[in-house]
């Protein structure tokens, strides 16, 4: 027995006990880029709630179809079934610290050559123990719990997504929706214009040629209509599936008319080490690196000596009341140790060192293509905001265009192509104003996702920290 208390008070953890890379050594910036790093703190002091940022656009239909997707999408559904076989995983591997018990029972009748007949009765238990020497076992345990942190966090990562998904084509809905209502608008005056071209012909003051100038604008018209149409049931059905309902199932509470949700003009970014802790993404990343280098300690101990120990108890009689009258057992401690396997225990050292290095890797990029995302939304928020304004003053010109365009040729003061020139660039300028307004909506879906909007780090799963 002192043999075995030295062995296991000497002996310690195999492997490098991880430690997370701070932002220096993953080269983090300690600001954006971007053309909004002035405002990278949140107003009045208080962080912007980025767990339910969708509520920030004001549209209390969006509030509920995201609602709805988060409780009804599939791949969410999938992504809590491999979260709880994770957790099952790290179950098993927490079993191998304790011992394994096993029981046996058996009942036994022999004839002698008199007939006689004898029943022999006997119960037995065995145990099986191994000890953690080197710490591989610990080291397996380390690995599971991060395997199973990170599932968790990929779990948040397909929420994030799910939500953004919901958003940007609610924002894509309402957009068709505005797009539309212009073309019909617009069809509304091309055969106006239609009209009027017929009375100038029949009047004799312009050739035939301003009715097929006519009729060709508003065929054109037409021709834009059910592509609209297509966009905005392409949009309401993709959204009817991320809630987890079959294609058209939201279609018709999206038929009211309402405008695109823009939400607020700024949100705080904060810096770039505060994205690392709100994108599931980066998170999953790093405890993959952290499970990773736990595996590097599992393959080492296995080079190590590995220590075992096994007992059994049993007894037997002729019957009940003599069973416990002989009771035999025995413990036996064995010390084995790999000589010689061609080398593959070493090679899985190897291996896990180059898995290591490749979660490394993963990590660093995860944080990179993050990072890039959040100047990605700040560029694109800025653009569009700029857009919105040109198409605004481009509106407000082409609409006085068009009304003067209209007056002159009903007053037989301009030419067709005139006014035809003045329809094109209202309607152009309708739709680029809408399309400016839907950019910066969607951009502000880019951005709130990019910092890691849709989850809550404090309410979601936490890594498990039990030993």
């Amino acid at each position: 027995m002192s043999l075995l208390a030295l062995l296991l008070g000497g002996c310690s953890t195999v492997g490098k006990d991880y430690r997370a890379p701070g932002p220096p050594e993953l080269g983090v910036p300690e600001r954006y880029f971007g053309p909004e790093r002035s405002f990278e703190t949140s107003q009045a002091g208080e962080a912007q709630n980025l767990a339910t940022w969708w509520t920030q656009l004001g549209d209390p239909l969006l509030d509920s179809l995201v609602a709805r997707a988060i409780a009804g999408n599939l791949d969410l559904a999938v992504a809590e079934s491999r979260l709880r076989q994770a957790r099952e995983a790290l179950v098993q591997a927490r079993a191998a610290r304790v011992p394994t018990v096993g029981a046996s029972g058996g009942l036994g009748q022999s004839l002698d050559s008199g007939g006689n007949a004898d029943t022999n009765l006997s119960l037995g238990a065995d145990a099986a123990w191994e000890a953690d020497l080197f710490g591989g076992i610990s080291r397996g345990i380390e690995a599971s719990r991060a395997d199973a942190a990170a599932v968790a966090f990929d779990l948040a990562a397909v929420r994030v997504a799910i939500v953004g998904e919901v958003a940007t084509n609610y924002i894509e809905a309402r957009q068709a929706q505005a797009r539309l209502a212009s073309a019909r608008d617009t069809l509304g005056i091309a055969d106006d214009n239609l009209q009027i071209t017929r009375w100038r012909v029949q009047a004799g003051l312009v050739s035939s040629l301003d009715i097929e100038q006519a009729r060709g604008q508003r065929a054109q018209t037409a021709a834009s209509i059910p592509s609209l149409e297509r966009e905005f049931a392409a949009a309401a059905y993709r959204i009817a599936v991320l809630t987890g309902q079959a294609p058209g199932s939201v279609s018709g509470e999206l038929q009211a008319v309402r405008p695109i949700p823009l939400g607020p003009s700024e949100i705080a970014t904060g810096i770039p080490a505060e994205t690392l802790r709100n994108r599931p993404d980066i998170r999953s990343a790093e405890r993959s690196l952290a499970a990773a280098t736990a595996r590097i300690g599992v393959a080492q101990a296995a080079l190590l000596p590995n220590l075992r120990l096994t007992g059994n108890i049993g007894t037997s009689g002729l019957s009940l009341g003599n069973l416990v009258d002989a009771v035999t057992g025995s413990l036996f401690a064995s010390l084995g140790q790999t000589l010689f396997d061609g080398g593959r225990l070493r090679s899985q050292v190897r291996s896990q060192r180059a898995a290591a290095e490749g979660a490394f890797a993963t990590y660093r990029g995860t944080i990179l293509t993050a990072l890039e995302d959040v100047e990605n939304g700040l560029v694109a928020l800025q653009a569009a905001k700029a857009r919105q304004r040109e198409f605004a003053v481009a509106l407000d010109a082409a609409t006085n265009q068009a009304i003067l365009a209209r007056s002159t040729y009903r007053a037989g003061l301009t030419d067709f192509q005139t006014l035809l020139e003045a329809e094109r660039s209202l309607l152009s300028a309708r739709d680029g104003l809408t399309s400016a307004r839907a950019e910066q909506a969607l951009a502000l879906v880019q951005l709130y996702r990019a910092l890691g909007g849709g989850w809550d780090p404090l309410v979601a799963a936490a890594p498990d920290t039990r030993s």
